[in-house]
């Protein structure tokens, strides 16, 4: 259950996972819907999983490619499932991807974190451009001292060595580091890592059975403030 009331201590800096954390990938299919009609959902569910799926079997096969050909990959399969075939579809889909929108509350809490000192990261499985271009389009420019990508160490999320690159990057110990996701799996991973983690369930997804156990659930980021000492 949501636990709003809960406080966490000796927190430097908060750190944020990406895709369905900071920014909602329903948004894409969503600014699609006049050729998507009633599909929209389905296919934006289904590209998701695909893409998440894609991520770690090619970490357990060694194959690494990074997240823009995964993306685009996971969303051949869902074009392919769903047999819905437009000439440009695709190519807009992906560049939509690009602009993916914030969730309504992120910018005024991001601003809120600021203004009291913490450090501010991303660390997440997207491609240093495709971060880089959902930061610009959604006017984040210059908001967070770090933008982590998986790219740096050629694996994805859920892997330890990807954790590790938000501490080192920020010279802060992983106790010292609240990290946000909003995918069950990566919460309790992080939390098995060492950061102090708040699961932003957002889908009301039931936990996930794996090892630890995130500090707290949250339905949306505006709690996190008033959540930090």
């Amino acid at each position: 259950m949501p636990d709003n009331q809960l406080q966490l201590e000796n927190v430097d800096a908060c750190v944020f996972d990406a895709y369905g954390t900071l920014f909602d990938f329903n948004s894409a299919a969503i600014a699609a819907r006049d050729e998507l009609g009633e599909d929209w959902q389905r296919l934006s569910d289904l590209w998701r999983l695909k893409q998440l799926q894609y991520t770690w079997l090619r970490g357990l096969g060694q194959q690494h490619a990074d997240f823009w050909q995964v993306t685009g990959d996971a969303l051949d399969f869902a074009l392919a499932t769903l047999k819905i075939e437009r000439p440009g579809l695709r190519e807009r889909l992906m560049n939509l991807y690009l602009e993916l929108k914030t969730y309504p509350e992120v910018p005024t809490m991001l601003q809120e974190l600021k203004a009291r000192g913490f450090k501010l990261a991303i660390l997440s499985n997207g491609s240093p451009s495709m971060l880089d271009a959902v930061i610009k389009n959604s006017g984040l420019e210059g908001v967070f001292d770090g933008v982590f990508s998986v790219e740096e160490v050629g694996v994805y999320k859920p892997h330890p060595s990807v954790y590790a690159l938000a501490a080192k990057g920020l010279s802060l110990d992983p106790s010292q580091i609240c990290f946000l996701s909003s995918n069950g799996w990566d919460a309790f991973s992080a939390k098995a890592f060492g950061f102090q983690t708040l699961w932003c369930n957002r889908f009301g997804q039931p936990p996930e059975r794996i090892p630890a156990t995130p500090d707290g659930e949250i339905l949306d980021l505006s709690v996190l403030p008033p959540m930090l000492k």
